[in-house]
């Protein structure tokens, strides 16, 4: 689904980085946040079609953020993936807050771009 906005949270400026790479490298269209309110100042103003969201940042954290982004009518269609390093004990709860799909750092490439892939429902295109 080249084209498609995705919105990168995460507070690590080489992680947001690595996956900024990666991802404008299929076609999708990219923005970041480097903390929860910004990516809530981003969601709100222009919602992605989805938001890669770190879950442990300084100021909100990322459980608050993806609360807020599915309790608010305007921006609950956004599709959110979860992106953690604490492994996968925090998967069951972070699905049950909303959570669209759960990804574990460090990640490969191909994770990554199958993760998009099964949440927006369609292979990025290969340019």
């Amino acid at each position: 689904m080249a084209g498609s906005r995705i919105l990168i949270v995460e507070d690590h400026p080489t992680m947001r980085e690595a996956m900024r790479l990666v991802l404008e490298g299929e076609g999708f269209d990219i923005s970041e946040a480097g903390d929860g309110r910004a990516a809530l100042d981003k969601v709100r103003a222009d919602p992605p079609d989805l938001v890669f969201l770190d879950l442990n940042m300084p100021g909100s954290n990322g459980g608050d953020v993806l609360t807020q982004i599915k309790a608010d009518p305007a921006t609950a269609d956004v599709h959110v993936i979860i992106v953690t390093a604490t492994g996968e004990e925090g998967r069951e709860r972070a699905l049950a807050m909303g959570a669209d799909g759960y990804f574990t750092k460090p990640f490969s490439p191909i994770a990554l771009l199958k993760t998009v892939e099964r949440v927006l429902g369609t292979p990025p295109a290969r340019g």
